[in-house]
Parts: C-alpha cells; structure tokens; sequence
C-alpha cells in the first residue's frame, strides 16, 4: 500500500513545482520540500485547512462504503470501465475520487494501468488507498492548480464532483479522454418525500457544457436510468453520503424511515476529447 512509481513520476511539489521522489515514507523534491506518506497509503499534499462542510467526513464514507458494496450502482460503475477501455493507454486519474470505487473498477479493465485518485477528503482516501494495487491517493483541493505535470493523463475521470475545466485540460494529454457523470433532475427525487434533500440543478447538463465547452467537446451522452427499492438502511446511507449530510437540518426526518423507498437512479455519462487551443 502506497504510492505506485508512475503515480510519483506524475506528480509534482506542491510547493515549488518540482518532480518528486519517494524517499522511504515521505516524497521530496530537489529543493528540499517533503511531504510524509500517512500509515494508510495516501499523501497530503495540502498547505491550508479545509473549509467546513467541503470534504466527506467519516460519517459519509462509511455510509457511501456500505451503500456501494451492496451493488447499487455497479452498473454505473461497469458502464464508465466500457468506455474508458476505449482510451489511449497511460495513467487515469479521478478527479474527485471518494473512495476509489469508479477508478478501481476502471483499472480492473486496464491491464497494468496506474491510477491516481484526487479528493479533498483525508477520510475518503485512507479507503481509496487500499482500493487497488495500482492506485496512489493524494489529498487536495480540485479548485487550486493541481500538483500534477502537464500532458500527464491518458484518461480523467470527473464523477459526481467539481469540474476544474482548465485543470482537466491541462493535466490530459493531447489525445486523452475525458469522463464526466453527474446526477439528473431527476436522480433520487423520490426521496424529497422522507427527508429535505438539496435539489439536483435542473439545468444541470447545461451547466456541464457551458463549463467545459472553451476546453473540451463532447464526443458522446449516454443516460442511465435504473429503479431501485431501498431498504430504511439503504435509504439513510445514499442520503448520508451526499452533500445533504452536511446539513443536518435536513436529515431531521431520515430515522424515522420504517419501509422501503423505491426511488429512480439516473445518471449522464459524458465523454469528451481536449479542444487544441489556440498559442
């Protein structure tokens, strides 16, 4: 458990910008600067705190570890694996990995492929560490330039998590793949019945395009839409593990679910290639 060699190679001091090694349990770059690898395989490349109510606390991840090993969304996990198999070969990295589950599964289907897995949450990434053997983990934020060398990327993954467009195509090479899936108008909306969720934007795919259109196009859209009946369990979890857990406020009515809730899953699974930029 730790840091894969191609996963160091593309990274970069957070610092100063420099390459990195792995010296034992720390990374250093030339000038000096050096950042301890935690007992539980990722690293932290951060300098500030972060904001309250920004990263899944344990509490999310331990809700989103057991909602996603009963199966709920292996499909969807299965479908972003389908057509990230037909990417160039090289390094995925997931931008805004959680707990590594999409990027496992898409290295399970890439022989011999590094990942590297970005999230803000130290608590999602002691999971996304022990997630696949191929998998190195690093703590930051996706708003702030990322501390990974240009070009570097054959494959990014972007599910249900902030889009830095200007980082995702800087960090893709020339001919890399961009996969982005993010929630429909329409996902979960069943449960407003039995807790105050925070709405999914209905302009949402709108949204996604306008964002990423000055650097990338769409090369293909699939929808995926599933009906699923949720034990009370299961209920609690999905809603614990979304950004509705960090207001609990809105959670107020959750314990008081005694039946199973059939609710719509839907997803959008964009697929888009980096635009040449002009200079």
């Amino acid at each position: 458990m730790g840091l894969p060699t191609a996963v160091v190679q593309a990274l970069r001091c957070s610092v100063c910008g420099d390459a990195v090694e792995l010296d034992g349990r720390a990374l250093r770059c030339r000038r000096g600067h050096s950042f301890d690898l935690a007992k539980q395989g990722y690293v932290n490349l951060l300098h500030a705190r972060v904001p309250s109510g920004t990263a899944d606390t344990a509490e999310m991840v331990a809700a989103r570890v057991e909602f996603l090993a009963a199966g709920y969304y292996a499909e969807l996990a299965e479908c972003i694996a389908e057509r990230a198999a037909g990417a160039e070969p090289g390094l995925v990295v997931d931008a805004g990995a959680g707990t590594g589950y999409y990027l496992a599964g898409v290295l399970d289907r890439r022989t011999g492929t590094p990942g590297l897995a970005l999230d803000v949450s130290a608590m999602a990434l002691r999971r996304a560490a022990r997630a696949h053997e191929r998998l190195g983990a690093v703590v930051w934020n996706l708003w702030e330039p990322w501390p990974v060398a240009s070009g570097s990327a054959a494959l990014l993954l972007n599910v249900f998590a902030p889009r830095n467009g200007a980082e995702f195509h800087r960090v893709l090479a020339p001919g890399g793949t961009l996969i982005v899936v993010s929630p429909r108008g329409d996902h979960l909306r069943e449960l407003t019945a039995v807790v105050d969720l925070l709405d999914v934007d209905s302009r949402k795919e709108e949204r996604l395009d306008s964002g990423l259109a000055a650097h990338f196009e769409l090369v293909s859209r699939q929808d995926l839409v599933r009906t699923l009946v949720l034990p009370p369990d299961d209920v609690r979890r999905v809603v614990r593990m979304g950004p509705s857990a960090h207001h609990p406020q809105r959670l107020a009515r959750l314990d008081d679910v005694d039946e199973p809730v059939t609710v719509t899953a839907s997803f959008l699974i964009s697929v888009y290639r980096p635009r040449r930029l002009a200079g």
